[in-house]
């Protein structure tokens, strides 16, 4: 299994765009010392649910801070973005790391984001294959030209090329040393093996909350994004329709059985000694957090938009996801594995709003959950 952490650069109520930045910075930097397999991040505009406004932005300053630990957006969103511009970003994060960064991509909402950048409504209720399909064809070849409803523009050299293979950099050679120093030498120099060969490039997860989300992903052989909300039940439909709409399209068992291992599980979590105790960290924060984050999207035209009770939400979160102690965090895990096959988590570890608790909550998550996962 594989568990990372997932960081939405939340500001919560009372606090500071600095400060919900920083407490993301250092939350990453804590799940590479954990041993977490990776950190995720997600942007946002105009709201405070998450200040980060470009996820590969602070992507790569966290692989400039980081030696070992994988970094991932979760997600880019392409309703508002350029396609060649991300894969741009992507390409250069994917040879300059060694191949730790993974582009996550996903439509957004129907946010007043679409009118201020420019990309209209119809970029979120129609346009993302049109723009997952130039973004793909960046990252993985040479030469692109577009000629569809979106983009048109002349075939132009991929510079740089992100199919040309990554250098795992050498650390020690950056640093100076002749031999790698005691704080580096635990790092692997290999991610681990999960004995997928996806096309080269950095790999590319597409967040899916919809069944055209979970087609569009299948029909192109990329693994899914499943978000915090989503209960066992709900993945194990979502992967149900994943798989036929994956056999619809053609494509074979034994790279289906590759590509699902691949899949990620957004999740929440909160280590205590106590369940009860983690519980109520997370139900004195968050539901303030999402009535003052969520509650100020603003629809691109003025459509309704009815916001879940935010107690009751919280409630929910901590039924789904691994909250409570070390063990029961790991049952959580565990659990859900059994029930969906889903071994790679990304796990909202700052719910508490605080720095420290994010912070002690990443360490027992290395240190007290990890280890019982096998």
């Amino acid at each position: 299994m594989r568990v990372g952490a997932f960081l939405l650069s939340a500001q919560f109520p009372g606090q500071g765009h600095t400060e919900a930045l920083e407490r993301t910075v250092d939350a990453a930097v804590a799940a590479e010392r954990a041993g977490l397999d990776a950190v995720w991040l997600a942007e946002h505009h105009f709201v405070p649910y998450g200040v980060c406004p470009d996820a590969a932005t602070l992507a790569a300053m966290l692989l400039g801070r980081t030696q070992r630990i994988g970094v991932g957006t979760a997600v880019s969103v392409l309703s508002t973005t350029h396609p060649v511009a991300l894969g741009e970003r992507a390409a250069m994060l994917h040879l300059v790391s060694g191949g730790r960064f993974t582009l996550g991509v996903g439509r957004g909402g129907p946010w007043i984001d679409l009118t201020v950048f420019g990309t209209g409504v119809d970029a979120f209720e129609q346009g993302f294959p049109e723009r997952l399909d130039l973004l793909l064809s960046w990252l993985r070849g040479t030469r692109v030209g577009a000629d569809g409803p979106q983009f048109r523009f002349p075939e132009v050299a991929v510079v740089p090329r992100a199919a040309e293979p990554a250098r795992r950099p050498d650390l020690a050679g950056w640093l100076g040393l002749e031999h790698e120093p005691d704080a580096l030498r635990h790092f692997p120099r290999q991610r681990q093996d999960t004995g997928v060969r996806p096309p080269a490039g950095p790999p590319v997860v597409v967040a899916c909350t919809s069944p055209g989300g979970v087609r569009t992903a299948a029909e192109r052989g990329l693994p899914m994004l499943l978000g915090m909300h989503s209960g066992d039940e709900d993945k194990q439909q979502m992967l149900a329709a994943y798989r036929d709409a994956w056999r619809a399209a053609g494509r074979g068992e034994e790279q289906l059985a590759r590509v699902e291992r691949e899949h990620v599980a957004a999740g929440v979590v909160q280590v205590d000694d106590r369940t009860s105790a983690a519980r109520a960290r997370l139900l004195r924060a968050m539901p303030g957090w999402f009535e003052h984050g969520l509650g100020a999207h603003r629809t691109v035209d003025g459509r309704e938009r009815r916001m879940r009770d935010p107690h009751a939400y919280t409630e929910l979160l901590c039924d789904l996801h691994a909250v409570g102690t070390p063990r029961q965090c790991a049952d959580r895990l565990l659990a859900t594995a059994e029930r969906t096959g889903i071994r790679r988590f990304a796990l909202l570890a700052e719910g508490s709003g605080d720095r420290a608790a994010t912070l002690d909550t990443i360490a027992r998550l290395g240190t007290e959950v990890l280890p019982q996962l096998g």
